[in-house]
């Protein structure tokens, strides 16, 4: 009897521990995550994918050792250059590029960290700038909110997008890594993010977001957010503020658009525009009669009180620290239309993607920073510093500089 309890006893304790071991496993890994987190750390290097590889095919687990260069001959020390001169002009411009490479990564380096430095000053308080938001824990953000932020678990990416913000593109090079889109003619996942469709990526049912992850993991979401925002690789790209308002009254309000004229660009006419009677039904017949809104109404709509709420203030227009909680929320690249190249080349070495994809090379928006004068030249002076303050917070935690030319003109 004596034996039998003592074997109790035993079995318990083992149970209990192995309780305790399955609680630290848990916090270390996520839990039952359908997307198991492959680096349990930040920092240690992921193997590069090979040119020509399947996008999302798991990386090769072969680790890379190292061979260390071998020493110079005394022969070849004695020469000097001849070394060099061996290599021959096209290794001499290898070896530049190479340098100029180098130099350039190093630049960048150092204004990724002054941008990322700005966003943390600004969101610390340092700035005296106010918003919404600024003090709160990534907890209490409603998942409603999190909506932009699109998950990627086979690459373990991040991106949060911002409409206006060269987002087309970005959206397609998130359906190719995740192969979450059949090419019709290959019936095949897409591999060319300049194949896919720019008029389908905006489907929200092609990209998992936070908002999404309640349906897919009930109690855990916010858990696995968490560990997902401390593991993953986060980026944005960002644009001067006023510049986007003018690009997205362009492409929404500059040319008929059913939906936006029914919900947002008949309201703005009867609001502000003084329209007398009816409107037209259709963005057609009101294009057609020379009656759509002005880039003044635009801005009056934007500084209405009743347009501050979440349903109205529409995601081309919404502030991106409203899209993107950049205080709640540690990027690890922020990217900038104005550099849209060189910064889309630094972040795909930076996924290590660079050898499965190249970031489409598609019409640029046309809308410049030099037509911001213009744009604006019709707008009351006291607008415009109402609609400042409404975006200041943009322009400060990005770093563009205050259009003083532009508010006092």
């Amino acid at each position: 009897m004596g034996t039998w309890r003592g074997l109790r006893v035993a079995f318990a304790l083992g149970s209990l521990l192995m309780i305790l071991l399955i609680i630290v496993y848990w916090d270390d890994v996520g839990g039952f995550n359908l997307h198991p987190l492959q680096e349990p750390r930040r920092g240690s290097p992921r193997p590069r994918p090979t040119a020509g590889a399947p996008v999302g095919s798991p990386p090769s687990s072969f680790p890379v050792v190292p061979t260390a260069a071998p020493s110079a001959t005394p022969a070849l020390e004695e020469r000097g250059g001849a070394a060099e001169a061996h290599t021959g002009r096209g290794g001499r411009a290898r070896q530049v590029e190479r340098t100029e490479e180098t130099r350039g990564d190093a630049e960048g380096d150092r204004e990724q960290e002054a941008r990322k430095q700005r966003i943390m000053d600004v969101c610390s308080g340092q700035d005296a700038v106010e918003f919404p938001g600024r003090t709160r824990a990534f907890e209490q953000i409603p998942n409603r909110e999190l909506d932009h932020l699109i998950v990627d678990d086979t690459h373990q990416i991040i991106y949060c997008y911002v409409p206006k913000v060269a987002c087309t593109n970005w959206k397609r090079v998130m359906v190719v890594l995740s192969q979450s889109l059949i090419s019709p003619s290959s019936g095949k996942p897409y591999t060319d993010p300049e194949a896919v469709p720019p008029d389908l990526v905006h489907n929200s049912s092609l990209h998992l977001t936070f908002a999404k992850f309640w349906r897919h993991y009930g109690s855990l979401s916010r858990h696995l957010m968490a560990l997902k925002l401390q593991h993953y690789t986060k980026f944005l790209f960002v644009r001067d503020p006023f510049v986007r308002l003018i690009s997205a009254f362009r492409n929404k309000f500059g040319r008929p658009n059913e939906d936006f004229y029914k919900q947002f660009g008949s309201v703005m006419l009867r609001r502000f525009g003084n329209a007398s009677g009816g409107l037209p039904e259709t963005a057609a017949e009101a294009f057609a009669a020379g009656i759509k809104p002005t880039f003044r109404q635009f801005i009056a709509y934007l500084l209405d009180p009743e347009t501050e709420s979440e349903s109205v203030f529409n995601e081309h227009w919404r502030q991106v620290y409203r899209l993107c909680h950049p205080c709640q929320v540690k990027y690890d690249f922020v990217g900038r239309l104005e550099t849209l190249e060189t910064d889309a080349q630094r972040l795909l070495r930076l996924l290590e993607v660079d050898g499965l994809l190249r970031f489409p090379s598609g019409a640029r928006n046309r809308t410049a920073a030099s037509w911001e004068r213009d744009w604006f030249a019709q707008i009351p002076e006291t607008m415009r510093r109402e609609l400042y303050e409404l975006y200041e917070p943009d322009f400060e935690m990005f770093g563009y500089p205050k259009p003083d030319g532009t508010l006092h003109q």
